[in-house]
């Protein structure tokens, strides 16, 4: 059954695949019709290239399979990547529509970005975490929602399994050149991520028989025992790995302006930082009792007594904020928006991602829920993100959710168009959900002189933060250990998450930036839009209409929302 189905996908690929190579070799005169085509032969090649993220974007064939990390694999990948490139690059497109224009600059995008981050990051060669998040995801994508019966994700999970001893011997042979710091992420999340094999698989197990279940544990300790011994065979080498490098300003401000069309360079991006960070830290101190932007349990109205009460009471919060927007005609909530769960942080995840994070629903699932992973409880815990969500979980809950991420994301997953319901412009995304906090804050949803009021003071100043932190890491100027310190200093951080902040910035250059980029360039169209509109102004009218475009780059919004291309032409010249 199984192979029949591979065999059906394969034909599926080699269908698609033959448009691709047609139009590989063809002339600059192209049509928008060529670059769709281009573009959807291009998406399919790469799901079935990356059949994890695959599975995570809920298209369910390949869940049986791991990536295939072997170089030859890897450079045949980059190569097909960069012949894109040059194809989709020297498209004449002066005589195309501004739609059509978008959707070209758009897949650019896409590609730039997809052979930045694989030849100049070369991840395969450099970072550990690469394998380590491989497995880990591998597993985790068939857990995240219940979309077959247990018995089909346990046999897709033991094919994973006896798959990952093979990618972790090819990860030994491949990182030639790896980091330090990421070669420590690696090695920590490898060996705190046993709850995952075993506890969080176990209802998955259940549904097997007895015999399959003995063969299932066989791949299953087989698995974590290479994963423990990729773990010890990196860590003797850490005193001979070179130190984390950065990038570089060239190299950043051609991310920057070339794959986020952003109108800022590094130095400028940087002012933007510190003028936020010292609006927000002066902000914090105008507070009646400043200290109410130190995240305190102790000042709730109630401390849960368990994950229980702990996860109640985040869900509580949500329902009363989807009855102020509604109330307050702040945005219009699409029929086809499925349900918000909240669920505890896998240990996996938690050298990474130590405040939790959210998984909406994916670009291919058929169900529309989606859900927040949030950390263990502990009221006595030192970390500010959980202690902040005793306190009160509705600002973080208002990024999170709705009107944050889930429901941004849910409405560009039901774009017509697939070219852009395939972008994903973190600018937009994290500005989005950080502009959302404030809005709710100032359109009357917490009481003045609340804890809720300070805590959004606190977020956006660590927000702020974390665009010195990305900038003065990639471009040189910060050690990890001083990003680390900015982070506690400026950020008003505690270590743990410091740590966990600065760690993020460093494997994944720009995202920290686009909270605090995305909300000013949301503030700018917002003010633009209220001038247009006069006395027709409605606030949940903008938001609307800014969503409806999807995750786009902001530049790229303007343009279509005013007819104004001035900063997109400042991003790219």
């Amino acid at each position: 059954m199984q192979r029949s189905r591979d065999r059906a996908y394969t034909r599926f690929l080699s269908r698609v695949w033959l448009p691709l190579s047609c139009l590989i070799t063809g002339s600059a005169q192209a049509a928008p019709a060529d670059l769709r085509k281009i573009a959807h032969a291009y998406y399919v090649w790469r799901d079935a290239a990356y059949p994890v993220s695959t599975s995570f974007l809920g298209d369910h064939r390949l869940d049986d399979k791991l990536t295939d990390y072997r170089m030859p694999a890897v450079l045949e990948r980059r190569k097909h990547v960069a012949a894109l490139l040059t194809q989709v690059g020297g498209m004449d497109v002066s005589s195309w529509s501004k739609e059509d224009r978008v959707d070209q600059l758009l897949f650019l995008s896409q590609l730039k970005a997809a052979d930045f981050f694989g030849r100049r990051l070369d991840p395969e060669r450099r970072d550990p975490q690469l394998y380590v998040t491989e497995c880990t995801n591998g597993l985790f994508t068939l857990l995240q929602k219940e979309y077959a019966p247990p018995r089909v994700r346990a046999l897709a999970a033991q094919k994973r399994l006896e798959a990952m001893p093979g990618l972790l011997r090819t990860a030994r042979t491949n990182l030639t050149q790896p980091v330090r710091l990421f070669a420590q992420l690696a090695i920590r999340a490898a060996r705190e991520g046993d709850a995952l094999y075993k506890e969080s698989l176990a209802p998955l197990v259940a549904a097997l028989s007895p015999e399959e279940q003995k063969r299932f544990a066989v791949a299953r300790d087989a698995a974590l025992k290479e994963l423990h011994a990729f773990a010890d065979w990196l860590e003797p080498k850490l005193e001979s790995m070179p130190a984390w490098q950065p990038l570089g300003e060239a190299e950043y401000n051609d991310l920057l302006k070339h794959m986020l069309y952003l109108p800022l360079d590094a130095a400028l991006l940087a002012q933007l930082g510190e003028v936020e960070l010292a609006r927000y830290r002066a902000h914090e101190a105008m507070l009646k009792d400043p200290e109410l932007a130190t995240p305190n349990p102790a000042r709730a109205k109630h401390v849960p007594r368990d994950q229980a009460e702990f996860l109640a009471a985040y869900e509580s919060r949500q329902t009363e904020m989807i009855a102020f927007l509604k109330a307050q005609r702040l945005i219009t909530l699409p029929a086809y928006l499925g349900p918000f769960q909240i669920r505890q942080l896998p240990d996996a995840f938690k050298p990474t991602y130590p405040g939790g994070f959210m998984n909406a629903p994916g670009l291919y699932d058929k169900d529309p829920g989606g859900f927040f992973y949030i950390p263990t409880y502990d009221p006595n815990s030192k970390n500010f993100y959980l202690r902040a969500a005793i306190e009160d979980p509705r600002p973080i809950l208002g990024h999170e959710g709705v009107p944050g991420h889930f429901l941004q994301i849910s409405i560009a997953n039901h774009l017509p168009n697939e070219i852009r319901r395939q972008h994903n412009d973190n600018v937009l995304i994290e500005g989005w959900a950080l502009y959302g906090e404030e809005m709710l804050n100032r359109t009357g949803l917490y009481p003045e002189g609340s804890a809720a009021q300070a805590q959004i003071l606190r977020l956006s100043r660590y927000r702020a933060a974390r665009i010195g932190v990305d900038v003065n890491l990639h471009t040189g100027r910060f050690s990890f250990e001083q990003a680390v310190q900015y982070f506690m200093e400026s950020g008003g951080l505690d270590r743990e998450a410091a740590e966990g902040e600065a760690a993020g910035a460093a494997s994944n250059p720009t995202q920290k930036i686009c909270y605090i980029t995305g909300k000013w360039q949301i503030m700018r169209l917002l003010g633009r839009y209220r001038d247009q509109q006069g006395s027709r102004f409605r606030l949940g009218a903008f938001h609307d209409q800014l969503l409806s475009y999807g995750s786009l780059p902001l530049s790229l919004i303007e343009w279509l929302m005013f007819d104004d291309d001035s900063t997109l032409e400042r991003a790219l010249h």
